[in-house]
């Protein structure tokens, strides 16, 4: 009898590039000023990332691009979101019977707590030039810097998997 091993560095083996956004602009407006500089046509997505924790669940925004010639995939992903969860005050006074809103921040990479955004590049090759489109993103305006993300370092990487 034949026995089958699973090797699962197969499994955890990282095939994107992400990239760190800094910026003020409203994810829609951010996806437009990307298309229009790397000639693009990131559409906002249908289906939005969830995320539960023990305080409620959030949805981050997505803006997905298919590159069909080339086999690559681009997300523009929100990382910084909010859950409202309502609370009633337990105490006896003037406010007793006044719901309470708490906003509690989530971010789906937790441990890039300043990030705004991230634009993940899926099967990207040697062929595509991470450093000349952090070069064409930083000349956005409103945009402050542009990184590329060591993804080794995150810990949270199943968030990133949709």
């Amino acid at each position: 009898m034949a026995i089958h091993k699973l090797d699962f560095d197969d499994f955890d083996k990282i095939d994107y590039s992400l990239i760190a956004i800094h910026t003020s602009l409203e994810d829609y407006r951010l996806a437009y000023f990307i298309n229009k500089k790397l000639l693009l046509n990131l559409n906002k997505s249908i289906t939005e990332i969830q995320i539960s924790i023990k305080e409620g669940e959030t949805h981050f925004s997505r803006f997905h691009y298919y590159e069909k010639k080339k086999d690559i995939t681009w997300d523009l992903i929100q990382n910084k979101n909010e859950v409202i969860q309502q609370k009633r005050e337990q105490n006896q006074s003037l406010f007793s019977n006044v719901d309470l809103e708490v906003a509690t921040k989530v971010y789906m990479l937790p441990e890039f707590k300043k990030v705004e955004y991230f634009l993940k590049v899926q099967n990207c090759d040697d062929n595509l030039n991470l450093l000349e489109i952090l070069n064409t993103l930083n000349t956005i305006d409103n945009i402050s810097t542009t990184y590329i993300v060591d993804t080794n370092k995150i810990k949270s990487k199943n968030n990133l998997i949709f």
